[in-house]
């Protein structure tokens, strides 16, 4: 299938003034270029409509997650923003995607397993960037509710205190000083942390900081083949004296708390700012993808304000 050209328009902008948009500038934050090969796979028939440029498609799809778009909302700012398509790549006066393009696009990604390449890939660039000297590792999981109660790869899952959710659990990995996702995990909702969270930690994580939900020898040794520390909130100490013993649990835990509490605010900027309270699609495929991309915009805004406060 051939692909359409877009951005032929030299001065398709020209005559009116554009505005500063920090769209801008994560243009120029990373090679887009080793994003557009992770993308090649994509429409490779070569009849039929030609397609819309898989890098334009795959921006507008960070758009629909960093303005909380659905796809006839994003088609329409897309026709309508000037950043919108000075970001993806088309001039004043193109044609835009409509909202199946999206929906299209999409399923492709899914199909051929490319969203966890993806957030590798842009991570990878991001981390050299923002990354100087890793020293610790945050994993924790969020529980995020299915698009549907008949999502047969969703489970219902209840804690205490709070109502009963049908969905999935983001299992996240994430550097502790920056606070920049590196690993991404996607199970149903009824899947211990402890047991799924190995695959939320990355190599030479340096010290794993965790809830009590990652105690036992599982996690621990996880943790330590990849080179890392354990630093897991203890639930309890054996002791002599109950005093002392508290005091002792007590200087453990702080710690480890006051460090680990800063994924809390990653989780809260995917689901208030993001849209990530409920799946849009159906499937754990699906939801793994929509997980991925997510932690992809997150990382690109958060690498750009780190930046600028060290500029």
């Amino acid at each position: 299938m051939a692909r359409r050209s877009i951005g032929q328009e030299q001065f398709g902008f020209a005559g009116r003034e554009q505005a500063a948009s920090s769209l801008d500038a994560l243009v120029r934050l990373i090679d887009w270029n080793q994003v557009a090969a992770l993308l090649d796979p994509l429409y490779p028939a070569t009849k039929g409509e030609p397609a819309w440029p898989p890098l334009a498609m795959f921006r507008a799809l960070l758009l629909s997650i960093w303005y909380d778009l659905s796809d006839v909302k994003l088609a329409e700012a897309l026709d309508d923003r000037a950043s919108f398509r000075r970001f993806c790549g088309f001039t004043a006066n193109e044609a835009t995607p409509e909202r199946t393009a999206f929906v299209r696009f999409r399923k492709l990604l899914v199909a051929h397993k490319l969203d966890r390449a993806l957030f590798e890939g842009v991570t990878l660039q991001l981390k050299s960037k923002a990354v100087t000297v890793k020293t610790g590792t945050l994993v924790d999981a969020t529980i995020i509710a299915s698009a549907s109660d008949e999502d047969n790869d969703a489970r219902w899952v209840k804690h205490k205190g709070k109502r009963a959710v049908h969905g999935f659990k983001a299992h996240v990995g994430a550097d502790a000083d920056t606070a920049l996702v590196e690993e991404v995990s996607v199970t149903s909702a009824n899947i211990n942390d402890g047991k799924a969270g190995p695959a939320a930690v990355p190599d030479n994580p340096g010290e794993v900081f965790a809830d009590s939900a990652y105690r036992g020898n599982h996690f621990r040794d996880a943790v330590l083949a990849k080179g890392g520390v354990p630093r897991i909130v203890a639930t309890g100490m054996w002791g002599r004296h109950e005093a002392e013993t508290l005091r002792k649990l007590h200087a453990w835990n702080k710690p480890i708390h006051r460090v680990r509490g800063r994924i809390e605010k990653i989780f809260g900027t995917w689901k208030r700012c993001y849209g990530l309270r409920r799946m849009r699609w159906r499937g754990i495929a699906n939801a793994a993808a929509q997980v991925h991309l997510t932690a992809i915009a997150y990382n690109l805004k958060r690498t750009m304000n780190i930046l600028a406060a060290q500029a």
